[in-house]
C-alpha cells in the first residue's frame, strides 16, 4: 500500500517545459551552438543537466552557463503554471493521508513563486530543492523522514526521476506529462506509467491504494470506426498508443453494458453523438509494444454513424483527428488493432448502409 508519495516538481507538478525550453535555446545562442526544436530539446535534454552541457557547451565553464539561464528564466519564472489535475490529485492526497514530499532541481525561490502561483505553497512535509544529482538524495530523505520503502512512490517525468527510484529501492510512476518521451521513459522501467496524474488517482482508487499486481486481469473495451455522411472515418492520434493513429474507444465500466459504454467513450473523447452500432469482431491485445505501459485489452470493435453535428472536440485522450476515406486511413501510421478493424470492414463491405 502507498503511503508516502515523493514529487518531482517541473513536469509533474508544473509545466516549466516552455520557459526552461527558451532559456536553453537562449544560453546555446549565447555559447554560438545552433538552437534546439522543442522535439530536439525533449530527445536530448537530461538530468543532471551537467550531463547535457558537457555534450553540447564543453567549453563554457558551468557557472557562465548558469548565469546565462537563470538571466532569462527568472523573468518567466512567473509564466509557469499548475499542469492538468495537479491540485486535484493533491487534494486526494491529503484526503487519503499521503505524506507528500518534493525532490526537485528547481531552485528554491523558484518554487515559491511557482507554487504559490499554483496554489501548491502548503501540500508538502518537507521539499528537497536545487537537487541536481536525485541519486545522492534519495537515500537521505528516505532515512530522514522514515518512509518505509515499500509504501513509498516517486512520481516524475524523466528518466533521471526513475533511475532516483530505482536507487533508492522504491516504487516509480513515470507521467507523460513533462520532458521525455514514452520511448526514453519506458528505457528506465518504471514501476508504472500513466498518462497524467488523473490516471494514477483513478489506478491508486481502484487498487485501493496499491500499485498493479502481477494478479491483474484483462480489460475489457470498446471503440467504433464512426463514419460520417461521406463515408469518410474519424481517426484519432494518441500518445497512449506511441503517437499512431486509432480509434476513439475506452473501458467498459461495471454494470455498463458494451454499446452504453460505447456511447459514452464517444461522447467523453469526441463530443459526437452516434448511431446503427454494429459488431464487426472481438480482438486481444496482450502487452502490446505500441501501448504505452503492459496491459492485457479484450477489444470489441464496431462501426457506427455520427448523428447530428459532426465537430470534433478532443478530451485529452488524444491529439489530434481526422476525416479520411477508408483508403487514406490505411495509409496512416495505424496501431495494429485499428488496422485489423479497418481491413476486416473493408474487406466485408460493413460499412453502416445510410452513412
Amino acid at each position: 500500500m502507498i503511503r508516502n508519495i515523493i514529487f518531482d516538481w517541473s513536469g509533474t507538478l508544473v509545466d516549466d517545459l516552455p520557459g526552461v525550453f527558451k532559456a536553453t535555446n537562449y544560453i546555446l545562442e549565447q555559447a554560438g551552438v545552433p538552437t534546439f526544436t522543442l522535439a530536439k530539446f525533449r530527445a536530448e535534454f537530461e538530468l543532471p543537466f551537467t550531463g547535457f552541457y558537457n555534450r553540447f557547451t564543453p567549453d563554457i565553464p558551468l557557472e557562465q552557463l548558469e548565469e546565462w539561464f537563470h538571466s532569462y528564466f527568472s523573468k518567466v519564472c512567473g509564466e509557469v503554471i499548475a499542469l492538468p489535475h495537479a491540485g486535484v490529485f493533491l487534494d486526494f492526497c491529503k484526503s487519503e493521508g499521503l505524506r507528500c514530499f518534493v525532490l526537485s532541481a528547481v531552485k528554491p525561490e523558484y518554487f515559491i513563486e511557482q507554487a504559490a502561483n499554483a496554489g501548491m505553497n502548503n501540500c508538502f512535509e518537507r521539499t528537497y530543492l536545487g537537487v541536481w544529482d536525485k541519486r545522492e538524495k534519495i537515500h537521505f530523505i528516505i532515512k530522514e523522514n522514515n518512509l518505509e520503502k515499500d509504501e513509498t512512490l516517486y512520481i516524475g517525468d524523466m528518466q533521471h526521476d526513475i533511475e532516483t527510484a530505482h536507487h533508492g529501492g522504491i516504487h516509480s510512476c513515470a507521467l507523460l506529462t513533462g520532458y521525455n518521451t514514452l520511448e526514453q521513459l519506458r528505457e528506465a522501467s518504471p514501476t508504472l506509467i500513466a498518462t497524467d496524474l488523473n490516471e494514477l488517482k483513478d489506478i491508486l482508487q481502484g487498487g485501493e491504494m496499491s500499485l498493479p499486481s502481477t494478479n491483474r486481469k484483462p480489460i475489457p473495451t470498446v471503440g467504433a470506426l464512426i463514419y460520417n455522411t461521406l463515408g469518410q472515418v474519424l481517426m484519432v492520434r494518441t500518445d497512449k498508443w506511441s503517437g499512431k493513429w486509432g480509434i476513439p474507444g475506452g473501458k467498459i465500466e461495471y454494470g455498463e453494458s458494451s454499446e452504453d459504454a460505447l456511447h459514452r467513450e464517444i461522447t467523453e473523447e469526441t463530443g459526437l453523438t452516434i448511431t446503427d452500432i454494429r459488431f464487426v469482431l472481438s480482438q486481444e491485445s496482450i502487452e502490446s509494444e505500441e501501448f504505452y505501459r503492459p496491459e492485457h485489452f479484450i477489444l470489441l470493435n464496431y462501426t457506427c454513424r455520427v448523428t447530428g453535428e459532426t465537430d470534433v472536440t478532443l478530451n485529452n485522450e488524444a491529439q489530434a483527428f481526422r476525416w479520411v476515406s477508408e483508403p487514406d486511413a490505411l495509409q496512416l501510421d495505424l496501431n495494429r488493432p485499428t488496422r485489423i478493424l479497418l481491413d476486416t470492414v473493408m474487406a466485408n463491405a460493413t460499412i453502416p448502409a445510410d452513412a
